[in-house]
């Protein structure tokens, strides 16, 4: 990883932290676009131009080609009014998100908070990510868009009631950063 990247991450990790120890976490929408975008501006404001704000470039990882950009703006809110009711629903709402992908980077990151102020919110859990083997995330992830009994059948026995517990909260930050190759030993 360059030191560049590294740096960025660690800042964005120390401002992800304080979204929660502030309890700025608290005036974001839940389960809306804008409120994703608030999630993701709050995270890298001040380390990217594009903090926050939905990308007009077309993005792949690994082959697959996330949502066309141009798309976006329409697929957003047909996104956003997808039910939050159970957690196979919310599940199905955060692949869509994954899929359309709406940042240039960072969207890894937003969208697992994103998913769990909405299972906060509905369901009075969150994920344990620590109980979430990165390598298998990364799979189910990978396969989500085609069948996400994957991913539920993965992160369902990593639900917990302990919502508000402050190590769930910082080591589930911890464990996101990790996902995306960032180890606060480098």
């Amino acid at each position: 990883m360059s030191e560049h990247k590294n740096n960025i991450d660690g800042q964005s990790l120390r401002k992800a932290y304080t979204l929660f120890e502030s309890g700025d976490i608290a005036g974001i929408e839940v389960g809306t676009a804008s409120g994703l975008c608030r999630i993701h501006r709050y995270l890298f404001d001040g380390l990217y131009d594009f903090a926050g704000e939905i990308r007009t470039l077309n993005i792949a990882k690994g082959g697959f080609r996330f949502a066309n950009s141009m798309y976006l703006h329409a697929i957003l809110p047909v996104i956003e009014a997808m039910p939050e009711d159970t957690f196979e629903a919310i599940i199905a709402k955060y692949v869509e998100m994954n899929i359309a992908h709406p940042f240039m980077e960072g969207n890894g990151r937003a969208t697992r908070i994103w998913l769990d102020m909405m299972l906060k919110k509905n369901l009075g859990r969150v994920i344990d990510w620590r109980r979430v083997d990165k390598h298998h995330y990364m799979q189910a992830m990978e396969r989500s868009p085609i069948n996400d009994l994957e991913l539920r059948t993965l992160l369902q026995p990593a639900l917990t009631d302990h919502v508000d517990d402050r190590e769930v909260i910082s080591q589930g930050i911890d464990q996101s950063y990790y996902y995306e190759g960032y180890s606060k030993e480098q």
